[in-house]
């Protein structure tokens, strides 16, 4: 598996350049196979189903990750406010109590936004409504994510990714890549 980011995008459509300069790379599928949607919206190659991968973007970051087997990938920046109703209607009990142990702090609920849509799209069912159906895994109460450790749920595998203005996080199978791979040259500059 391998996670790439690109920065400074000035338009959604050049995370699919990632994406494509990924395949090419490390699949040797150039140019892009042609895209579908799958039923829940999860891009796919159909003509090569054998190669799995998922893109996220936020602002002007995108992450893309390519493996053998289902993965999600998410990037969130961080937005500094949020309305209280909406850490009810997305986080589970344990993820609230969490929250508040650190202070109800936005990076924090940036990262456990990115864990529950790479949760999601590594499924490819997206997420439930609403979003507190969707648990992920939290670190002790007042502690971090720390990005060195694999968390677990189930058979799924999470890791985070932390910036000074973002969060991340890959969902998948296999343990995720360790670090981001930033690919500059794109059309975003880096």
């Amino acid at each position: 598996m391998v996670l790439l980011g690109m920065r400074d995008l000035t338009r959604r459509e050049q995370a699919k350049k990632l994406l494509a300069w990924g395949a090419a790379r490390y699949w040797g599928l150039d140019p892009l196979p042609e895209l579908t949607a799958g039923e829940r919206g999860k891009p796919w190659f159909p003509a090569c189903p054998q190669y799995h991968f998922n893109l996220s973007h936020s602002g002007t970051l995108a992450l893309c990750t390519l493996a053998d087997r289902p993965v999600g990938v998410d990037i969130q920046e961080i937005r500094e406010t949020w309305r209280p109703s909406l850490v009810t209607r997305t986080c589970t009990p344990q993820e609230r109590a969490w929250l508040s142990s650190r202070g109800d702090r936005a990076e924090d609920f940036a990262q456990l936004w990115a864990l529950k849509e790479s949760a999601g799209k590594q499924t490819g069912y997206g997420l439930p409504y609403p979003p507190s159906r969707q648990p992920v895994p939290v670190p002790d109460l007042g502690e971090s994510y720390d990005p060195a450790q694999i968390y677990w749920l189930g058979e799924v595998r999470f890791r985070v990714y932390l910036g000074e203005h973002w969060r991340g996080a890959v969902c998948a199978l296999e343990d995720p890549p360790e670090a981001i791979q930033w690919i500059g040259g794109l059309g975003g500059e880096n």
